[in-house]
């Protein structure tokens, strides 16, 4: 029986039908489209079944099936193993390409490399495509060739190429998609359930006033873009063009994200490790009891404990109060960096690894272009100047102020001191 010939599309980070790289390119070839999206069992196996992404990936990907089948076409979802998957959907259609958009996590290199393996003893080719970022791995490097290690530098360099980057609008290329009618499973029947926080819908209406108000948790004129770029469901292009046509505050935010991105690709020891060598033997003193009450927003500092009550009731946190808990973890409790990524990493509806990773080891002082060691943030006056009328603070700690809101559980001072002298003696060895 002869097989039926397709290209596959590999939908992953990119949970999207329009302004898609991949996509665009498989149009081209003028063949059926099969569209996969695998749950990666590498991946969700590691997470709760009830985790809030999976419930707004399911969404995405209810809503491009929707889509699809207004054109009598559909979407075919898989969970497992994606070289299992991959391997049967070869043997079972003629496959000369898949097309799927890259992903810069080490986890994702390996698995691609392995596709493309794969796909090579099937007469196929994995074909893969920038998207997700608009400059990627070493597009945006010294005149040596070598990566850029502080941000100052990386962004002007980005910024001059970015000037005359042309963004490409022609990706409404109609795919003409495989006549299957793949059935759509329920949430339930992948294994999971539903999750109890809700990713709020992007909103780029606060760029107008992003840099005089972005600072002021209360005000809550964050764009909640963050799990929209995480998982592909608008372009960067599109949002970079906005930013830079009306916040160039904001745009430098999305170059931090390419930043860490870079980073991570060059550097994916800092995943695990201290960027800076020197910082490797801090002599961290983990105390359980002291990240558990960090954790559930019970430290007796208010803001601190105002940013983790909001963390662990929505998913989200304020940029300015993530600075904040993180810097008050690693210097205030001198517990490891890790220990707080990782809990972020468990919470937060837009966690990206490099992000997440990055902007931790700049709180810690370990990574690169860090916060100096001996900058440590004072939780009461970041509350003096960003929440002075404590409106923020009283929103999510109502017993705030009344002998039930527990007493600082360290002092600031002395904790400044300990955390200097500990760092100092940690890089002199």
């Amino acid at each position: 029986m002869t097989k039926k010939k397709v290209n596959i599309v590999w939908l992953r980070r990119d949970l999207r039908l329009v302004h898609n790289t991949a996509l665009k390119q498989a149009a081209r070839e003028k063949l059926p489209v099969l569209l996969l999206f695998i749950f990666d069992e590498n991946i969700v196996n590691q997470l709760p079944e009830n985790d809030s992404r999976i419930s707004f990936i399911y969404q995405q990907l209810e809503r491009i099936h929707l889509e699809l089948r207004s054109q009598n076409r559909s979407l075919l979802i898989k969970k497992g193993n994606p070289l299992d998957i991959i391997s049967c959907l070869l043997q079972e259609y003629n496959v000369p390409s898949i097309f799927a958009n890259e992903d810069y996590e080490p986890y994702a290199i390996k698995r691609d490399n392995e596709i493309s393996e794969l796909s090579i003893s099937f007469n196929s080719k994995l074909h893969l495509f920038k998207d997700q970022v608009i400059f990627a791995k070493s597009e945006i490097v010294k005149k040596d060739q070598s990566p850029y290690t502080v941000y100052t530098p990386y962004k002007n360099q980005w910024l001059n190429n970015f000037e005359v980057q042309i963004l490409d609008e022609e990706y409404d290329i109609k795919a003409e998609y495989i006549n299957e009618n793949f059935h759509f499973p329920s949430l339930t029947s992948l294994g999971f359930k539903a999750g109890r926080h809700l990713v709020k819908d992007y909103n780029l209406d606060c760029l107008g006033v992003y840099e005089e108000q972005r600072d002021y948790p209360i005000k809550d004129i964050g764009s909640y873009i963050g799990p929209h770029l995480r998982f592909g469901t608008v372009s960067i292009r599109q949002i970079a063009k906005a930013a830079s046509e009306h916040s160039k505050i904001f745009l430098n935010e999305l170059i931090w994200r390419e930043f860490f991105m870079q980073i991570m690709f060059h550097f994916p020891h800092s995943i695990t490790e201290s960027f800076k060598p020197q910082y490797k033997f801090i002599p961290w003193h983990n105390n359980e009891n002291d990240f558990k009450l960090w954790c559930e927003g019970k430290t007796g500092f208010p803001m601190v404990d105002a940013g983790m009550r909001q963390l662990n009731s929505t998913g989200y946190m304020h940029n300015r109060v993530r600075m904040i808990t993180a810097s008050f973890l690693c210097k205030h409790l001198l517990i490891d960096w890790r220990w707080g990524e990782t809990y972020f990493a468990s919470k937060l509806l837009d966690y990206e690894l490099s992000s997440n990773i990055g902007n931790w080891q700049w709180a810690a002082s370990t990574g690169c272009d860090a916060v100096p060691y001996f900058r440590i943030f004072n939780p009461e006056l970041q509350q003096k100047r960003f929440d002075p009328t404590f409106e923020y603070i009283k929103k999510w700690i109502p017993e705030y102020g009344t002998n039930q809101y527990p007493k600082p559980m360290v002092d600031h001072k002395t904790a400044r001191e300990r955390a200097i002298s500990t760092y100092k003696t940690a890089i002199i060895k």
